[in-house]
């Protein structure tokens, strides 16, 4: 019998959260999650379980609510950027959870490391 779509994102989530975890040596995560109308990405501190920073394409100061496409992906990724220099974050490791390294999820990862993140 055939997996479901929904299988098959949590069957990948959980192989790349797995890898992730051992090869992350101390870095924060940098985790996406996309839906049909926006994008978020948390920068998470495994070891103590806290949210160092975050942002979305639901804040208003950055000009896109209501949009998801490349181009909001990408003012979401420099957003996260500012924001972990602030919290003091220069490396942390891409968790793309089950979501295809394509697209969106590219855009952001790229416009990260643009300004500043190493990734």
């Amino acid at each position: 019998m055939a997996n479901s779509k929904r299988d098959l994102f949590l069957k990948r989530r959980l192989r790349v959260r797995n890898k992730l975890r051992k090869v992350n040596a101390g870095r924060p995560r940098l985790s996406v999650h996309r839906s049909n109308k926006n994008i978020s990405v948390q920068l998470i501190d495994d070891v103590s379980g806290v949210t160092l920073a975050s942002a979305s394409s639901l804040e208003k100061d950055l000009g896109i609510v209501g949009k998801n496409n490349v181009e909001a992906a990408a003012k979401v990724g420099a957003a996260i950027a500012e924001r972990a220099k602030k919290a003091g974050v220069e490396e942390a490791y891409f968790d793309r959870g089950g979501f295809l390294f394509h697209g969106k999820v590219k855009a952001l990862a790229d416009a990260a490391r643009e300004n500043g993140l190493k990734i």
